[in-house]
């Protein structure tokens, strides 16, 4: 008899809209939403792309539309829950005419799970929540179970981008990649302001503008 496979979700947390939608991003949600949209990885043709990448959480899309314009043999698969950065993202993919994004509209985490091994070129967690509260730290997207199960859906040489500008925060990242299972699976490259990547290489967001002498940019390899 065939087993079936079962996907456990896991706990969204943190809000899911704020501002009311425009007109125009109404509209977005239901003419150009429903065709870039993904419910499951099964969506995607993986033989039709030479490169897939995944941001986790992309907020107003910044990052994820430039990398997409930059990058156009390239498919971004952006995962956010944020109606309202769904919204701006859906408002840049129609301004600048992108072709090569999908959205996944849920938790980040439930996506993965489905994605085969070493498929992603590149994975993006940029600003990501801090849970500052010792209670939450477990609601935190960085935890040894993710960082190994990321390590094993890139492709040799894959890269994960991370960055953040809260200081306990900054402390967890890399506290967590100097773990010994971890430490041996990634090579490490640290930034900051006056020495991270060329924005062409990696896109300023209008976030990162407001706390840049304060950001740890970090650039994990698989090996």
């Amino acid at each position: 008899m065939e087993s079936k496979i079962t996907i456990v979700e896991e706990k969204f947390y943190g809000r899911l809209k704020s501002r009311r939608l425009t007109d125009r991003q109404e509209l977005l949600f239901k003419t150009l939403f429903k065709n870039i949209a993904i419910t499951s990885f099964k969506d995607i043709d993986v033989n039709d792309h030479q490169d897939i990448f995944f941001e986790i959480g992309f907020g107003g899309g910044e990052h994820i539309a430039n990398m997409a314009l930059s990058n156009p043999k390239g498919l971004f698969i952006g995962c956010e829950p944020f109606v309202n950065g769904v919204a701006a993202l859906l408002t840049k993919i129609d301004d600048l005419k992108i072709t090569n994004i999908r959205i996944y509209q849920n938790d980040a985490k439930n996506l993965l799970k489905e994605i085969p091994n070493k498929i992603l070129s590149g994975v993006f967690l940029l600003f990501p929540d801090p849970w500052p509260k010792r209670k939450h730290i477990r609601r935190r997207f960085l935890q040894e179970k993710t960082i190994l199960m990321i390590h094993d859906k890139l492709k040799k040489d894959g890269f994960w981008r991370i960055a953040s500008d809260h200081k306990e925060y900054k402390s967890w990242i890399l506290k967590l990649f100097k773990q010994e299972k971890i430490r041996e699976k990634f090579s490490e490259k640290l930034f900051d302001s006056t020495t991270r990547p060329s924005f062409q290489s990696w896109p300023q967001t209008r976030y990162e503008q407001k706390a840049i002498d304060e950001i740890l940019y970090a650039i994990y390899t698989k090996v």
